[in-house]
């Protein structure tokens, strides 16, 4: 069942369950995960934008290591930085083409097996583009 509280994340490597946030507006995507001391282990924030493109972020006034997974339009991963460093402003980008970006604790989506090519469901991404609709099982 999808949520807007919940992505689901798929792949050979199993199936996870993140509660999310969602940043879908200018001010939201601004202040991310800034100025958090932690997170609980399987949350994380969810951006997603209004059309396909070059996403780039950085880590300023981020106090926690992130991983982010870019996310083409179709919920797929396409493009996985791991251990972002906190209160580093280098830009991260993650390629041509994304359309969202699931932020999480560092480190665990090499814990967690999940690679490039793994599915997200959620209501927020485009359902007619989706690898793995929300209808879907």
């Amino acid at each position: 069942m999808c949520r807007d509280n919940v992505a689901d994340l798929r792949g050979d490597w199993g199936q996870i369950r993140f509660n999310v946030e969602i940043a879908d507006d200018f001010e939201e995507r601004a202040v991310g995960l800034m100025n958090r001391s932690s997170m609980p282990r399987l949350s994380g924030m969810l951006f997603i934008y209004q059309s396909p493109g070059e996403l780039s972020f950085w880590m300023r006034n981020t106090l926690i290591p992130l991983d982010m997974l870019f996310l083409n339009p179709d919920g797929t991963v396409g493009h996985i930085h791991e251990n972002a460093i906190p209160l580093d402003e280098t830009a991260i980008s993650g390629g041509q083409g994304r359309l969202a970006v699931l932020e999480i604790n560092g480190g665990l989506a090499k814990t967690l097996g999940i690679t490039v090519g793994s599915e997200l469901r959620h209501p927020g991404m485009p359902q007619n583009l989706a690898a793995w609709p929300c209808e879907a099982n």
